[in-house]
């Protein structure tokens, strides 16, 4: 392959849902420039794009695949993106390195629930679209009632380009309203016939070529004031109109495509050399400082990696876009984020697994490398002249958890390993090891999504695993103030041990002063703070910690180590275990021994007495909770909403955005345990989510009543 220049490239996603045929398109495409002699089938498993078990044993797209098609002197680059939104982290990657959307419909079903979901990336990326209605050959397929659905969401924007003659099993030619031809194709498909449109098509393909004439001037000034002269334009004038509004985002073409049968393939794809714009036709990237860095060939090398494989025989394939300059075999990089140099000894153009070497590529290139030392996803290697960094991709929070552990407790360590190594492939999985709740979580996008990170591990790696309910991170607080005492003492010859502490706790609020006096049991205790220690609890809230002795019953020396009795308890709540936080405590009084008090005394006294004071200072649980917010179709409001009230949500606010129903509510997390399953059956999979830790609140009192049961029982089993 010929290394192409920067006006020569095309970057783009092939979007669209599940089952849309995105992965049959991309294969057709990949036979129609010559890259591969036969065509797969997503059933034969022999595709690509699907070449990793585990999307051949699920039969659809679990990865973005990339591969490079050279067509009339122009490089097109495609990121084929699944289509599932469990695995939308390669979508969010390839629309951040490419330039254009190519949004495939099914054209049984129009516009469906992964059509708006991925549409909202692609509007928060700005990026530039292209409707591709496929599976015209459908006994189902409705090509009008798509047409009125995406105009109906998308309005004047949706631009026809194309239409077909008829749809189902004789579909077979389409008339192409910006060539004004009629494409026809033999049962194989392939090299169509280019026939002049017949007489009983002329008046609608004439009003569709008119309504693409007035789309394509709207766009440019020029082209507006030659068309108000000539009332019409040429095909080249058209093509620079449609190629304005891509960038501008104010067209969105339509094509037709049947790619099982590879009709229509080839036309889309001249379309695509044509008109689709070029990196440097696209806002420049910004780095981290924000500074702007335009696709310039002969600008310093800036390479940023945004995907990461780990494939059989080979290891780790690395996966780059050129920002600036040029790359080529043997350069010696700098790692911006790691500190760490790089060579890179081997370039490659893939289409798949497949890899083709070249020795250089120049800035907006996609490409691969192999067996680079010390580098991650969402690194920057910089040549001479650049330091750059860049952070621009970034990924949807993770609407579903599990506890997971090693069926066989000796591949604990190994089933780490293979998880950050997955993370690495796709970043919306989370992994954290929590000390708090003693287990390992991982997080996803859904139920599918984890599933599939359980079948990679038992059937790739040979380690079975077992998913669990996750507990949840309650905290603990107080409601009130109280006072308690405690005396540590013991005596075992020699030496004893002697500390006793008196002190109040109370519950700490932002800018409360500490009252003067305190009354318990009719009795009045005055407070004279000596010095406060504020402590930031890593787990969230404040512990205040004054010191209030007067008349030296206890010195000072031992203060700390009162409080390291304190937060000895904290760190395990007297209610159930869990982190307390937000307390206010007061150290007024004590006593010691001139010989037996020393420090493990006194941090004893302190952590008992605390115990004490807490649990009858009305002592409260406190549970996260998550900001939720629900797109779903109208028709299903009511369900939607009453679920979420069942799982103890309030609802906050309900408004309308790009036709759905936006509800947004504050849901406790123990209540979200698998809310991604039961939306997409109450909805048919026709709603999507989002969930972001909002605060902490004080759980129900009959919630907290079966916490301290449930507690309680688990510590006699213990």
């Amino acid at each position: 392959m010929k290394v192409y220049q920067t006006n020569e490239i095309k970057n783009i996603a092939i979007l669209g849902s599940s089952g849309s045929g995105k992965t049959t398109l991309a294969e057709a495409m990949l036979y129609e420039g010559g890259v591969i002699k036969r065509r797969g089938t997503v059933d034969g498993g022999n595709t690509v794009s699907d070449y990793f078990p585990v999307e051949k044993e699920y039969g659809y797209s679990v990865f973005s695949t990339v591969f490079s098609v050279e067509w009339q002197d122009k490089k097109l680059n495609f990121i084929d993106c699944p289509g599932s939104d469990d695995f939308i982290g390669g979508a969010v990657s390839a629309l951040n390195v490419t330039d254009t959307a190519l949004m495939v419909l099914n054209a049984q079903y129009g516009v469906e629930v992964g059509t708006i979901n991925q549409f909202r990336y692609i509007n928060q990326f700005k990026k530039p679209v292209i409707f591709i209605v496929n599976q015209l050959d459908n006994d189902k397929a409705d090509f009008d009632g798509t047409i009125t659905q995406l105009k109906e969401r998308w309005g004047s924007k949706v631009v026809q380009i194309q239409y077909p003659i008829s749809t189902g099993q004789g579909f077979n030619a389409v008339v192409d309203v910006l060539k004004m031809k009629m494409y026809k194709w033999k049962p194989e498909g392939g090299v169509p016939e280019v026939l002049d449109i017949p007489a009983e098509e002329q008046d609608k393909a004439m009003e569709l070529h008119q309504a693409l004439v007035e789309a394509a001037a709207e766009h440019d000034d020029a082209l507006m004031e030659k068309f108000f002269e000539e009332g019409s334009l040429s095909e080249d004038d058209m093509r620079a109109g449609i190629r304005a509004g891509l960038i501008s985002r104010g067209m969105f073409p339509v094509f037709c495509v049947c790619a099982s049968r590879d009709m229509c393939v080839r036309r889309t794809m001249e379309f695509l050399g044509n008109v689709v714009p070029t990196p440097d036709k696209m806002p420049a990237i910004v780095t981290t400082s924000g500074a702007e860095v335009k696709p310039d060939p002969s600008g310093p090398t800036s390479v940023f990696f945004y995907k990461t494989t780990i494939e059989p025989h080979i290891g780790q394939v690395s996966y780059f876009k050129v920002i600036s300059g040029k790359v080529k075999e043997g350069d010696d990089l700098l790692n911006t984020d790691r500190g760490s140099k790089e060579r890179i000894a081997q370039l490659f153009v893939t289409a798949g697994q497949t890899r083709n070497q070249v020795t250089e590529m120049v800035a907006g290139d996609i490409g691969a490398t192999v067996k680079l030392k010390d580098l991650r996803r969402g690194n920057t290697l910089n040549g001479k002249g650049a330091d750059y960094k860049f952070d621009f991709i970034k990924y949807p929070d993770p609407k579903y958890r599990r506890a997971i552990k090693a069926a066989n407790e000796s591949d604990s360590e190994k089933m780490m390993e293979i998880l950050m190594r997955m993370r690495e492939e796709d970043p919306t999985w989370m992994i954290e090891q929590s000390k708090e709740l003693k287990q390992t979580i991982v997080s996803g996008q859904g139920e599918f999504h984890l599933r599939t990170l359980k079948w990679r591990m038992e059937n790739n790696d040979k380690i079975m695993i077992e998913y669990l309910e996750p507990k949840i991170p309650y905290r603990e607080t107080i409601t009130k103030a109280s006072r308690a005492d405690y005396r540590h003492k013991k005596q075992s010859g020699g030496a004893g041990q002697f500390g006793e502490v008196h002190m109040i706790v109370e519950p700490y609020h932002e800018g409360v002063p500490v009252p003067e006096t305190y009354k318990f049991g009719g009795q009045e205790f005055k407070v004279s703070v000596r010095d406060t220690q504020t402590i930031d609890l890593d787990w969230g809230g404040k512990l205040i910690f004054i010191n209030s002795i007067v008349g030296g019953s206890i010195d000072t020396r031992f203060l700390p180590a009162i409080l390291k009795g304190v937060m000895a308890r904290m760190e395990q709540g007297p209610l159930t275990g869990s982190y307390a936080r937000d307390v206010r405590i007061i150290v007024y009084d004590g006593k010691m021994h001139p010989v037996d008090s020393n420090e493990i005394s006194f941090m004893l006294a302190g952590r008992n007495a605390f115990s004490t004071a807490f649990k009858e200072a009305g002592p409260k649980i406190l549970e996260p909770v998550y900001d939720v917010e629900v797109s779903v179709p109208a028709e299903y409001m009511g369900d939607v909403m009453s679920d979420l009230q069942g799982r103890r949500a309030i609802i906050m606010g309900m408004n309308s955005v790009d036709g759905f129903e936006k509800l947004s509510a504050k849901v406790p997390l123990k209540e979200m345990s698998n809310y991604s399953t039961s939306l997409s059956s109450i909805t048919g999979g026709r709603a999507s989510f989002t969930m972001k830790f909002a605060s902490y609140e004080l759980v129900p009192s009959d919630v907290q009543d079966k916490l301290l049961k449930e507690y309680e029982a688990s510590q006699e089993e213990d």
